[in-house]
């Protein structure tokens, strides 16, 4: 087996096929090969994704610390579970930073519950107010409607959506990470929202 080289710049040529292979297709080749045990091929699939996906983790966890070890469990992740991959439902690129954001956000989460359990446990009174309980079931509902509703769109409106608004990234950013122009990005973004609100009844 020939060594693999870390995508320098966008593209390079899968092994043993003499032929340049464009980022998108090399990326899922890396996957493939990484859910085989083939350590090269994830180590050439780090260094092309590593910044993108450590970029994204610091963007929604804003600890540095705490991103590079978010970032570190991603690719964990990915190494256990490259073989669940599957190229027909979008490109390896989104797929890692789906795995990527929904780490993030899990940490963030974890992290504000701690912080609720100190606050919790300095309180002077163990009444919870009324109004209180109402607006966390509310807000717990809310967000048992929006997962429900991001079900229901297409799978590359949902990884628009994800990137766009969940985690922060402008219309060209979400272009570059799904390989897209940035048109078609926008277009998807806009049917999504479309599609979530209808979901949601927003406005009815």
């Amino acid at each position: 087996m020939s060594h693999l080289q870390p995508v320098p710049s966008g593209e390079s040529t899968p092994e043993g096929t003499g032929v340049t292979a464009p980022l998108p297709e090399l990326l899922a080749e890396y996957l493939r090969r990484s859910a085989r045990g083939d350590e090269q091929a994830f180590a050439a699939l780090y260094d092309a994704t590593s910044a993108r996906v450590h970029g994204l983790v610091l963007r929604v966890v804003r600890d540095p610390a705490q991103s590079e070890e978010v970032t570190q469990e991603v690719f964990l992740q990915v190494w256990r579970t490259a073989a669940r991959y599957d190229e027909s439902k979008g490109s390896a690129l989104a797929w890692l930073m789906t795995l990527a954001h929904r780490r993030a956000v899990d940490r963030v989460r974890a992290a504000e519950a701690v912080s609720r359990q100190d606050t919790s446990f300095h309180q002077n009174t163990q009444v919870v107010p009324h109004d209180s309980t109402a607006e966390a079931a509310e807000a717990s509902m809310e967000s048992r409607r929006v997962r429900s509703a991001l079900a229901e769109l297409t799978t590359v409106q949902r990884e628009a959506i994800e990137l766009a608004y969940f985690g922060g990234y402008t219309h060209t950013e979400v272009a570059t990470m799904l390989d897209l122009p940035v048109g078609t990005a926008k277009t998807r973004i806009r049917d999504g929202l479309i599609r979530l609100r209808d979901a949601m009844g927003v406005g009815q």
